[in-house]
């Protein structure tokens, strides 16, 4: 399976309904192929709010995701991003990369390193079979601790790569710390 179609895997086990994005970006494609709802915008900034409303919507229960292209479908987004890192709303960011020959060559923006002060948490995949422990990563911190955007940066050339079959992914759990019941009955005696 392409690293593509194990993102769009992974993001159907987490429960992810529909997928909101701007072409051109081989996740989208992935997403509609297995049977999520993907949703196009014509201006980035617009469909990070929609991700963003998804989140705000459902109290985090469901988390809204966007994808889009690299350059500049990433530097358009920047400001939706930092809007929910502001607002402290949980939302998955998937831009596609530059292939890994243009990594962090000027001019190439480089969403993994810029994205890293508006974001709880940013990981640039380099191998296709790292992409199952990426999104792991991803969905435990959007789902744990304070509610803040992730980002996950795949390059284009790693989105076409095999990924080892069967894809070993199960959805991250939801942590919440509380009080000892106990505890709290004694103190409300």
């Amino acid at each position: 399976m392409k690293a593509a179609a194990a993102v769009a895997e992974i993001l159907k086990r987490e429960g992810v309904g529909f997928l909101i994005g701007y072409p051109v970006n081989p996740i989208i494609e992935a997403a509609a192929e297995a049977d999520i709802r993907t949703i196009i915008v014509r201006q980035e900034r617009t469909g990070l709010h929609m991700a963003d409303a998804v989140s705000r919507i459902a109290s985090g229960e469901r988390i809204g995701v966007f994808a889009m292209q690299h350059g500049p479908g990433a530097e358009n987004s920047f400001g939706g991003v930092a809007q929910a890192y502001g607002d402290s709303v949980p939302i998955v960011v998937l831009p596609a990369g530059y292939p890994r020959r243009l990594i962090n060559i000027p001019p190439n923006f480089n969403s993994f390193l810029n994205y890293q002060h508006v974001t709880k948490w940013a990981e640039q995949v380099v191998m296709a079979d790292a992409v199952p422990d990426a999104m792991r990563r991803a969905f435990t911190q959007v789902k744990n601790g304070r509610p803040r955007p992730v980002l996950v940066e795949i390059p284009r050339d790693v989105l076409g790569e095999e990924v080892p079959e069967p894809l070993q992914y199960r959805p991250t759990p939801r942590l919440r710390t509380a009080p000892d019941p106990r505890d709290v009955t004694r103190v409300a005696e």
